[in-house]
């Protein structure tokens, strides 16, 4: 019985929900069998007291006083899943009170009531456009009005103008902006997976944008310079672009969407600054998460991943925000899962005990870090590395560089990572090996470094080089 999909979907039921649907199977309106209330009561006696159903004992509560039949109790679970899936999708219907209008108006209409159908039309209208947001089902919300609305009015004048423009640059709008949308995630699954996309009609969406001065519609300006910058990295204004009009934009989308606007931006300006090193890329990655943050657009059910509370703290302190980091990682730390809270802070806490010269201190806080995870574990141990050489332990760093090398060299899916730590350990290796005084060699190192397409640590390892 545990494993059933009717245990599986009435597991999902949250305590809310679980006294609605109580309410749903006693309604004589949608069911009629008493069995699937009694089988109802006791699955929410389980929920309750967080008991596993017994296939038996749902049976004797469903058809009390008979002799168990295992056919007739998979008749009553598929049953009672279908009225659990009813209730479902008639909570997802009516979940939006506007676009019920809009369908209010249509029964209106059906039934030949054009006055009843015109105060829905207003009243979902003046209700759309009161709310803040202006996303791509803001625009599909107007065309579907408009659409009602000329619906209506056809059915009684015939020969009058009719709003059939307007429905038309709805309908182009709202495509645009869920075709830019849709555009935009895939380029950024492409950017993790390699999987392929074909994008269709994209050129000619891009370019109707342009001709027709969408790019003051943020539903649509948004994605439209964020499809520039995933697809070429060196589109840089546009990205400048994107950040200014997310800055200013940011009410007009629901919670969700501006989250995943946000990590567009985010994993794009972390990439670039992976990629160049520069002080103004990670500047970038900083300020939308300072932004994020204070929309607490990074937290899920009032938890910030792991990642995420790593990644900022790694900004922070390459852009020398020590202070704010070291406050950051106090402030987030109870947000952090439990399984993974502790090796966070103390990585975290060994990054600006680093900064800050403690190197013993850094190196105790390491022991407790997490190596389990590839870019978790590879900082711990980039940071380790340059403890060493700052500490001059060069014999415990050698060992370390051949350590990190063989295992990154079994590292075969995580893209261009793998690339950049390689190049770490190579020009580590390098510095190391420097002879005393070969001003030469010196000077082409330094030329390799600053040439090096992917290196996070080029700043640091051009520091370090002696001066010319």
């Amino acid at each position: 019985m545990q494993k059933t999909r009717l245990w599986e979907a009435f597991s999902a039921l949250s305590r809310s929900e679980l006294r609605t649907f109580d309410k749903w199977v006693r309604s004589p309106f949608f069911n009629q069998k008493e069995h699937l209330v009694r089988l109802c009561n006791y699955l929410r006696e389980c929920r309750e007291t967080e008991q596993q159903p017994d296939a038996e004992a749902a049976f004797a509560a469903a058809y009390p006083g008979q002799e168990y039949d295992d056919q007739k109790l998979r008749l009553a679970n598929s049953d009672l899943l279908a009225l659990l899936e009813h209730f479902w999708m008639y909570e997802e219907a009516f979940a939006d009170f506007e676009r019920n209008k809009i369908r209010l108006a249509s029964a209106y209409r059906k039934r030949n009531l054009p006055k009843h159908s015109q105060t829905a039309l207003r009243e979902a209208r003046e209700s759309r456009c009161k709310r803040p947001w202006r996303h791509a089902e803001y625009f599909d919300d107007l065309y579907r009005l408009e659409l009602e609305a000329f619906q209506l009015a056809s059915a009684t004048k015939r020969y009058e103008s009719f709003n059939l423009q307007e429905i038309s640059d709805l309908l182009d709008k709202t495509y645009a902006a869920r075709k830019l949308r849709h555009v935009c995630f895939a380029l950024s699954h492409h950017a993790v997976t390699r999987q392929p996309y074909r994008f269709g009609l994209l050129q000619a969406v891009l370019a109707h944008v342009e001709r027709e001065g969408w790019l003051d519609v943020p539903a649509i300006a948004l994605y439209y310079h964020a499809c520039h910058f995933l697809a070429d990295s060196g589109a840089e204004t546009h990205f400048v672009s994107f950040c200014q009009g997310l800055l200013t934009a940011s009410e007009q989308f629901p919670t969700d969407e501006l989250r995943a606007l946000y990590l567009l931006g985010l994993n794009f300006s972390i990439k670039k600054s992976n990629e160049t090193g520069r002080t103004d890329w990670y500047r970038f990655t900083l300020n939308l998460y300072q932004q994020a943050l204070e929309r607490a657009l990074l937290l899920e059910n009032g938890m910030l991943s792991r990642f995420a509370y790593h990644n900022i703290v790694g900004v922070a302190v390459r852009l020398g925000e020590v202070e704010w980091a070291e406050q950051f990682i106090h402030q987030y730390r109870p947000m952090l899962e439990k399984s993974c809270r502790e090796a966070a802070f103390s990585f975290n806490l060994a990054r600006v005990a680093y900064v800050r010269g403690a190197y013993g201190e850094a190196l105790l806080y390491l022991q407790r870090a997490d190596y389990k995870d590839f870019i978790n574990g590879m900082n711990a141990r980039i940071l380790q590395l340059k403890i060493y050489y700052e500490s001059c332990e060069f014999d415990l760093l050698e060992s370390h560089l051949d350590s990190l090398q063989h295992f990154l060299r079994r590292q075969q899916a995580v893209g261009y990572h793998r690339d950049n730590y390689l190049n770490i350990v190579r020009y580590a290796r390098a510095l190391v090996r420097l002879a005393p005084g070969d001003a030469q060699a010196v000077a082409e190192l330094r030329r390799q470094i600053a040439a090096e397409a992917v290196l996070t640590e080029k700043e640091w390892l051009l520091s370090r080089l002696p001066p010319e």
